[in-house]
């Protein structure tokens, strides 16, 4: 059985990766061998426009054990607590009536958008640092997209799977349910 070790001819190192017939070559240079009782961590990312909640998983079936919370306070002020002057006002000359100009969640969206950024740089971080090899997301699903947005190319590869629900002040067994029984 040669699955996962190294045959080399000549200038040429081949191995067999485990569990397929794949054979990868490299020159002058040997490949490192396979583990087979390496542990896959898995992340889950629970998520909304106010909290991020970051989960690992160490095996397939094991429960979620919670890593780390971020915050972020100012989503859940309201939008008069954030700004200081009220939006402008326009007349319809007519209609003889008046309405308020600008975006009234401009603010939050912004913070939103501000709060997916920092998340999304701190699942950048933990990839480029080798802490994980497979990510959930739950989030609710405006914030969701916010996600989706600041991925990196990279990260989004990572991505084995999105939940679109708000879960982000559920307890880690409630949120497991959410997911695939083998992450």
């Amino acid at each position: 059985d040669n699955e996962g070790r190294f045959i080399t001819t000549g200038l040429w190192a081949w191995s067999r990766h485990p569990g397929t017939d794949n054979l990868a070559a490299t020159r002058g240079r040997r490949v490192a061998q396979p583990q087979k009782d390496k542990n896959m961590t898995t992340w889950v990312l629970v998520a909304d426009n106010a909290r991020a909640r970051f989960f690992a998983a160490e095996k397939a079936a094991s429960p979620l054990s919670e890593l780390r919370d971020l915050a972020y306070p100012e989503a859940r002020l309201h939008e008069g607590d954030l700004v200081t002057d009220k939006g402008g006002r326009d007349r319809n000359s007519s209609t003889g009536g008046a309405h308020g100009l600008g975006t009234e969640s401009a603010h939050k969206h912004d913070g939103a958008d501000r709060f997916a950024q920092q998340v999304c740089d701190e699942l950048e971080s933990a990839r480029t640092g080798g802490q994980f090899e497979k990510l959930y997301v739950v989030a609710a699903p405006t914030f969701l997209g916010l996600l989706r947005k600041h991925q990196s190319a990279a990260l989004r590869q990572l991505v084995a799977g999105e939940v679109d629900k708000n879960l982000s002040t559920k307890d880690p067994a409630t949120i497991r349910k959410q997911l695939p029984d083998f992450l």
